[in-house]
Parts: C-alpha cells; structure tokens; sequence
C-alpha cells in the first residue's frame, strides 16, 4: 500500500510505478467511485472490459459476438426492407 498526499486544490500524484501498473497514460480517461469508503480509480480500458462483460452476461450474448454488428446487421436489413417497400 502506498500513502499520497493531497495538495490545497485537492490535487492528489499518483506515482508513476503505479501509473504504469494500472496503464494510466497522460491525457487518458480514468473512471472514478466510491466503494465502502474508498475512492477507485479504474483506467478506461478495464472500465470498459468490465461493463462488456456485464453486459454480455446479462444480455446472453454468447462469447465472440458483437452487439454493435448485430445492430448494424440489423439496420441495414431493415433498410433493405424499407426500400423493397415491404
């Protein structure tokens, strides 16, 4: 465990050991929570890893298939219909 101390704006270093452990590169998205207390910090790519996982768990997507393809898929059918005039 580390300790980091915070600045008068409330500013707060993360040292750059832990920076690269977690994969947080300048300018980057870093999600932020409150979990029983404590403040975490998730870098987005694992943020979003986490949330497709939910996602595909209870939506029963199967493993390998992308819901944003399916919906494309979907549209352009769709579409097809719409100018057949069906």
């Amino acid at each position: 465990m580390t300790s980091l101390a915070m600045s008068e704006n409330g500013r707060v270093l993360i040292p750059a050991a832990l920076r690269e452990e977690l994969g947080f590169k300048p300018n980057s998205k870093i999600f932020v929570e409150i979990k029983n207390g404590s403040l975490v910090l998730t870098p987005s790519s694992q943020h979003y890893a986490n949330l497709r996982a939910y996602l595909a768990k209870h939506l029963n997507v199967p493993e390998g298939v992308s819901l944003i393809d399916e919906l494309i898929a979907e549209r352009r059918l769709e579409a097809k219909r719409e100018d057949a005039g069906e």
